[in-house]
């Protein structure tokens, strides 16, 4: 096997040692490719625990033979921890993760301070972490829960969360619920230097 926890991996695979940034949970790939044919100059990991998401990618990165961008299979946390270097993502995407909106099941959400300060370490400073849902609950826990974690600054401020971000492409999932009247929660916080 090879030694994932080397930088140089990561470099290998795309032939360059461009920043990387990673998705979580891309879906259908259609966020992904619009970003990453606007960012050449980044490398981008695209991962999704079902097939049929990492299928549906694979195939629209492919039509827009984007080179900078590698697809996998693979639950978040595990991956991170096995395949991430520590202090190598430029940015972090989450868009639209399940909700889990039953209370008895909120703690299988992927965004929890838990997760948060796991996912810190693999951030290089001023590495910044985007999460959207359209589930007000979980836009309204997300966004609280981090205004209390040190070590990251709210570039929304002095909101913290917004309905809208400029630049933002959207997920075919965003434009449904945005389609049925709902609101997606935009949350957009910045590592900071190293202590």
């Amino acid at each position: 096997a090879e030694n994932l926890e080397k930088p140089t991996y990561w470099q290998a695979v795309f032939g360059n040692d461009h920043p990387i940034a990673l998705e979580i949970d891309c879906g259908i790939g259609d966020f992904i490719a619009l970003t990453a044919a606007e960012r050449p100059e980044t490398n981008f990991i695209a991962i999704d625990f079902y097939n049929k998401g990492c299928y549906k990618t694979c195939r629209r990165i492919g039509v827009q033979s984007l080179k900078n961008v590698r697809v996998l299979r693979e639950e978040a946390r595990q991956f991170i921890a096995e395949r991430i270097p520590k202090r190598s993502l430029t940015a972090v995407y989450i868009n639209c993760p399940d909700p889990w909106p039953k209370k008895k099941h909120r703690k299988r959400r992927l965004v929890n301070r838990a997760f948060m300060e796991f996912l810190q370490s693999y951030l290089v400073p001023g590495a910044d972490f985007f999460f959207a849902t359209d589930f007000d609950d979980y836009g309204t826990d997300v966004a609280g829960m981090m205004t209390s974690l040190e070590g990251f600054k709210n570039i929304l401020t002095p909101n913290l969360f917004r309905h809208e971000m400029e630049d933002y492409h959207l997920s075919k999932y965003m434009r449904k619920f945005m389609a049925e009247g709902k609101k997606i929660y935009f949350v957009h916080y910045r590592k900071t230097e190293e202590e």
